[in-house]
């Protein structure tokens, strides 16, 4: 990127995800981009001139003509961003840290940065910046625990690259009032917060200079919209006013419980939700402490959203300590039954610093130490139920059955037939349209990253194996 402005220092956020090095960006495929990186750009001082670089999309450029870096990770990229940090320090460039890994575990990041961020970023990034720029920036800076959320500014929109279908994101809220035990959220609970309605609306109406069909379109990166669902309905009423095509938002599936929420949703254009379903094992849900979810619930409150032309987008683990083969044998049938139209699989990770990694540890089960492997394509732990060979086996099974090309078409038909018409015909088509936009794009890169990152992957390492143990094999022999 062109140097805009040589009178000013200039500012590098890289938003790490993966090692892209000269490979082709395999999340290019992701519609919309976190929000770390151009709300951190937004906090800083006009003073300043930024970039911002998602490795989603586009690798390092290690030949940046930034004087300073700035570098947000999470816990199994830590590595990687330890490598990058002193990369860029060999180049004698001011390297920052920072993020929920950074924030939880600060004592383990230090030493790898000039300098790290602890805590949530927007109370002490501009004294951050305003030190680096007078040469008396310190080694840790440090927000309070649960600081509020007033007077956030608008994401820079204008920073995020175009391979971007939706570069609207914002938060309306930060934080979760449930206690899962397998959630990051949990290593340090803080209250659940919600921000202003009004400066949300402010986010999302910030499109100046944003072609027009990327205005139309945004996310709700919330942990849990409807944390507070008082909040979150004013400000599903106030977004139905914007006449998006489409929002997407995550929350809590108890949220379906309340009818005015679903209607608000619906008015709003909520084409998707993402929902931590986990599983459809009860014994497994109150096992990891995730009691608002009912099981018998689930097919009900995927039908009303369907109806109203809404997807549903669910979380989903593996390898649960109560799930059993028998289990898994009837799942690919229960998760048809239930409705659900797209699932996000992944095995269950005992994240650092959890309750389910404090467990895991006590119970002398953890197997693999490898953070780099904590990012739900890994067997990490000895299972009460399962050996590793039956996780993989049944993950790629079930995988494979739901995300079959006609039962992707299956549920593509049945969710288009399940809708309503309400409104005028153009708003029935365009949802129409968008939902299934979206639904294919979710399903096919679903199918993609379980074949070419968990099967394959899998396929490589026992191939691997197995030589190893032959050529051992015939080294003894000889």
């Amino acid at each position: 990127m062109k140097r805009q402005n040589k009178s000013k220092p200039k500012l590098l956020i890289i938003v790490l995800f993966q090692n892209l090095l000269n490979e082709e960006p395999y999340y290019a495929k992701n519609p919309a981009p976190p929000l770390p990186g151009i709300l951190l750009a937004a906090l800083t001082p006009s003073n300043v001139e930024v970039e911002v670089l998602h490795e989603m999309v586009r690798p390092i450029n290690y030949n940046t003509d930034a004087d300073f870096i700035a570098i947000s990770f999470m816990d199994y990229l830590s590595p990687h961003a330890y490598e990058v940090a002193s990369r860029f320090r060999a180049m004698g460039k001011v390297v920052i840290g920072g993020g929920k890994f950074a924030s939880t575990f600060p004592d383990e990041v230090e030493p790898y940065f000039d300098s790290i961020c602890v805590g949530e970023a927007h109370k002490v990034w501009t004294q951050m910046v305003n030190d680096l720029l007078t040469g008396r920036l310190k080694k840790r800076y440090e927000a309070d625990l649960a600081p509020d959320l007033n007077d956030i500014p608008a994401p820079r929109y204008d920073l995020v690259e175009s391979k971007y279908f939706t570069p609207i994101v914002t938060e309306a809220s930060r934080g979760c009032p449930h206690p899962c035990t397998y959630c990051q959220l949990n290593i340090k609970r803080a209250p659940y917060r919600t921000r202003p309605v009004e400066d949300v609306i402010r986010d999302l109406t910030n499109t100046k200079g944003l072609p027009f069909i990327k205005r139309k379109t945004a996310m709700i990166l919330d942990n849990n919209l409807g944390g507070s669902l008082t909040n979150a309905k004013n400000l599903l009423r106030e977004i139905a006013k914007l006449k998006f095509w489409a929002i997407g938002a995550q929350y809590s599936i108890e949220c379906l419980r309340d009818n005015e929420y679903v209607e608000l949703l619906s008015k709003a254009n909520c084409r998707m939700s993402f929902l931590g379903m986990e599983s459809l094992n009860e014994e497994s849900l109150r096992d990891v402490e995730k009691k608002q979810n009912k099981v018998e619930e689930y097919k009900e409150f995927f039908h009303k959203l369907n109806k109203k032309g809404i997807l549903t987008f669910t979380g989903f683990m593996f390898a649960l300590d109560e799930d059993t083969p028998e289990y898994y044998e009837t799942l690919p049938q229960k998760l048809e039954e239930v409705g659900v139209n797209v699932i996000l699989p992944s095995i269950s990770i005992p994240i650092y610093g959890t309750p389910l990694h404090k467990k895991m540890v006590d119970e002398n089960r953890i197997v693999d130490n490898d953070i780099t492997h904590y990012e739900g394509d890994h067997v990490l732990f000895r299972h009460k139920h399962l050996t590793e060979e039956q996780i993989y086996y049944y993950y790629e099974k079930v995988i494979k059955i739901f995300y079959s090309k006609k039962n992707i078409l299956k549920r593509w038909w049945k969710f288009i037939l399940i809708q309503t018409f309400d409104g005028s015909i153009k708003e029935y088509l365009l949802k129409t349209v968008l939902g299934s936009v979206i639904y294919f794009k979710l399903s096919i890169f679903q199918r993609h990253h379980a074949q070419e990152r968990v099967f394959d992957k899998r396929r490589n390492i026992k191939t691997l194996k197995s030589s190893i143990k032959e050529t051992e094999i015939n080294e003894k022999a000889a």
